[in-house]
């Protein structure tokens, strides 16, 4: 990406620190009082804040792009997780010791239950008290817990529970004051 710096685009990237605002003003107004060409000042102040439009640009793809790599990573890493502890378990190998670290275990697998309330009836609810800008399903979640306000909420919401099995995952136990352990500090066994 080839980009062009401009003193004025420059002067308006630091608009965020403090004391910055005059100084802008004061280089602003030099630019208008200059002997240049009207459609010359136009074309530089112009062009100063659509080259910040190309940073931004830049920068919201580049974002989009670590932020899909981000994901991608972290299930690839999760999936990788739970085959190691797949395939320990089928050696029978519970854990293992090691000198990098202080041991890999597994993680066994475990049952989280997702709870979901639907409001039927958003207006009787809210005339219950239960309001923000919108039905506050925080709160009525909350109050769902308690029996007598489970009653008076039970005609105009419904509820229901989803399980979501989470398997077993390899958990990589690090040394205390190990933080910085790299492939060249230990023997690696690289099947290559």
């Amino acid at each position: 990406m080839q980009t062009t710096n401009y003193r004025l685009q420059t002067e308006i990237e630091r608009l965020g620190s403090s004391g910055q605002e005059e100084w802008f003003r004061n280089y602003f107004k030099e630019i208008l009082e200059s002997d240049k060409p009207y459609y010359a000042k136009s074309d530089y102040i112009a062009l100063s804040f659509m080259e910040l439009d190309n940073k931004l640009d830049y920068l919201s793809n580049e974002i989009k792009m670590l932020t899909h790599l981000k994901k991608r990573l972290t299930e690839a890493k999760n999936r990788g997780l739970e085959i190691a502890a797949q395939t320990l378990q089928e050696y029978g190998i519970d854990k293992m010791e090691g000198t990098a670290v202080s041991s890999l275990t597994i993680a066994p697998e475990k049952t989280k239950v997702k709870e979901e309330v639907r409001i039927k009836d958003p207006n009787k609810v809210m005339e219950l008290g239960y309001v923000k800008f919108s039905v506050d399903e925080k709160s009525v979640k909350e109050a769902l817990k308690h029996k007598e306000l489970f009653e008076q909420l039970d005609p105009y919401v419904d509820v229901s529970y989803e399980e979501e099995t989470v398997p077993a995952r390899l958990k990589i136990n690090k040394k205390r004051g190990a933080s910085n352990i790299t492939a060249d500090t230990v023997e690696i066994l690289d099947a290559a």
